[in-house]
């Protein structure tokens, strides 16, 4: 704004007393000091008030004017509220340095200008930043020449002090202007942002993480071929779609701001479109790979598929892998119903926009790849690698309602190269999941669970930093299971491993909750067979067994049941279990027995325990 403008406001109460030829200096902030000395605190273009408590004599004006002349401020308002008119020897002095002077009204608060200063100030800023945003918008709907979202957020820090980070549904900073948000925090954004859109609250949705509070704009798709908003079920993209947040309260803010964030969102979407279309190419070489698996088709002609996609799927890759198989699957319920894998959800459910059908496989596609994102992986340094975003070396396929991914897991450089010509192509499709090890193997397949050697994913890990935003996003209505097989270690061993990894989702799914994985460790373990006990036999069983212990426990304060899940625990050694316990060997004998004497069991014998084991487990 003009110091001209200041004058033409007369709410102001502001008499000009000299400098009327440079009233079209621009004023950039305002400023109030009585300090004799503030030139620390500007940096030009600021208008100062002063109530001239700093001015004990005539001889104190020069110095203070020349100071202020000096900063290259745009204009002084002095008040007149202490000592009644502007003493002549300041007038003098902003004449001689050219410094614009005004008389501030005793009626007038300081407050009320400079509130008046700052909301002009900004909307000027902010009008001159949407110029940038909408420059900035045109050149990236072109190509990549606008140097991607971390531009605007930068803008958005430096002219209205707006800190601001683009995150995954999953709480992934995909880019961000400043310091990097806590993983925990920038989660739990997330999960606020997801829960808020399942709920159909207005954009943008505002919370408060650990004290300070946020706005939270979403970040829809906007690529060619996409349905309109109004048109979709907001369950095809919530898991999917990207976040603004920003940290500030926009609840009073002006109609002008609020379009300003909504432009900024508009275009970071062109850039997620930008890198979904990079994708494709990956995506639909995934998809050529795994229908030769799929069909049986012999490892030779698979080993040759691979070598083709290597470049574009694997670059820099240059050990022979082994490899393991990811499937994921979400489901949603139809019409409020429970999801589950007896035609009551998945790809056949019913959405909220109409009745139409949620295809469940993009859906899955989109959230595995963003579950195998390697935290680790930034794009930094060169190589083939150097600028991408993380899910730039990602290629998920799908087939029907499922997501498949193929994980290569290079081997040491010491490793033996294996003789069979399928295993030693270094191509696969690559991810690099959360809680992957890389490290030599001995061709052997180690299991999951084995803390030192293993070289793979496990499935608790892929999902203990996504559970809760995934969660929020799935409601009531949705749910997430995610298998994963056992390295194999060559083009051969892959159908068998996608064999696996089904089975192992289809064991996370029998069991409760709205996000659960599996991994192949537990397809030899009667962890497999529990969750496929239907509930009115699992009922019959424990309750035939365990309801006596249960009473009785509960009529005498007993521990019948504590103390025969720890002798089972200690494979029925005596000894052991009464440490354990603290108890004495022949208190023990008496629990033991009386549980005997209430079942009609023997624990004795492995059948016994092996029943008691099973009705602890199945309750």
């Amino acid at each position: 704004m003009r110091l001209r403008a200041l004058l033409e406001t007369h709410a102001l109460g502001l008499r000009l007393l000299g400098g009327e030829e440079e009233l079209d200096r621009t004023v950039r902030g305002v400023m109030t000091t009585d300090l004799r000395d503030p030139s620390r605190y500007l940096s030009g273009g600021e208008l100062v008030l002063t109530g001239l408590a700093w001015r004990h004599s005539a001889e104190d004006s020069e110095p203070f004017v020349r100071i202020l002349a000096g900063a290259g401020v745009a204009g002084l308002a002095a008040g007149e509220a202490e000592l009644g008119a502007v003493p002549e020897d300041l007038v003098t002095a902003c004449a001689r340095h050219r410094l614009p002077l005004f008389a501030v009204d005793e009626k007038v608060a300081f407050a009320t200008i400079t509130e008046y200063v700052v909301r002009q100030v900004s909307g000027e800023r902010a009008g001159d930043l949407a110029a940038v945003v909408d420059r900035h918008r045109r050149l990236m709907t072109s190509g990549p020449a606008g140097g991607g979202p971390d531009v605007v957020l930068d803008l958005l820090g430096s002219d209205l002090d707006l800190r601001a980070w683009v995150l995954s549904p999953t709480g992934r900073q995909i880019a961000g202007a400043g310091e990097t948000l806590s993983p925990a925090r920038a989660t739990a954004l997330a999960g606020e942002h997801l829960a808020a859109i399942r709920a159909g609250r207005r954009s943008p949705c505002r919370t408060t993480v650990d004290g300070t509070a946020y706005s939270l704009f979403p970040v829809r798709n906007v690529g060619r071929g996409t349905t309109p908003t109004a048109f979709r079920d907001v369950r095809e993209t919530v898991l999917s779609d990207w976040l603004l947040a920003v940290e500030a309260d926009a609840g009073d803010w002006p109609a002008a701001r609020l379009d300003l964030l909504q432009g900024v969102t508009q275009l970071i979407a062109v850039e997620r479109d930008r890198r979904d279309a990079a994708r494709t190419v990956r995506r639909r070489l995934a998809q050529e790979v795994l229908e030769l698996v799929q069909t049986g088709a012999a490892p030779a002609e698979i080993a040759a598929r691979l070598r083709v996609a290597a470049p574009v799927l694997l670059p820099g890759l240059g050990s022979a892998p082994h490899w393991q198989v990811v499937v994921a699957r979400v489901e949603w319920a139809r019409n409020g119903t429970d999801t589950g894998e007896d035609g009551t959800g998945g790809t056949g459910a019913t959405g909220g926009s109409g009745g139409a059908l949620i295809e469940g496989g993009p859906v899955a596609q989109s959230v595995l790849e963003e579950i195998l994102v390697d935290p680790a992986w930034t794009g930094s340094g060169t190589g083939a690698g150097a600028g991408a975003d993380a899910t730039d070396r990602i290629a998920v396929a799908h087939t029907d309602d499922e997501a498949i991914a193929l994980v290569p897991l290079p081997t040491a450089p010491a490793d033996p190269v294996p003789a069979d010509p399928a295993s030693t192509d270094p191509a696969s499709v690559q991810v690099a999941g959360e809680g992957a090890r890389s490290g030599g193997t001995d061709g052997a397949e180690k299991p999951l669970d084995a803390p030192a050697a293993d070289p793979g994913l496990h499935a608790d890990a892929l999902l203990a930093a996504v559970r809760n935003p995934l969660s929020a996003g799935l409601a009531d209505d949705g749910r997430l299971t995610l298998g994963v097989s056992a390295a194999v270690h060559s083009a051969e061993g892959l159908r068998g491993a996608l064999e696996e990894a089904r089975h192992a989702r289809r064991v996370a799914a029998a069991r409760p909750g709205r996000v659960c994985a599996a991994g192949h460790h537990e397809l030899a373990s009667h962890v497999l067979l529990l969750p496929f006990v239907p509930d009115d036999v699992r009922r019959a069983f424990t309750a035939r067994l365990l309801d006596p212990l249960r009473d009785y426990d509960r009529r005498h304060r007993a521990e019948l049941i504590p103390t025969l899940e720890s002798f089972l625990d200690c494979d029925g050694s005596w000894t052991r279990c009464a440490a354990r316990l603290h108890l004495h060997v022949n208190t023990l004998r008496y629990r033991v027995g009386r549980i005997e004497q209430l079942t009609g069991r023997d624990l004795a014998r492995l059948e016994d325990k092996l029943d008691f084991f099973l009705a602890l487990r199945m309750s």
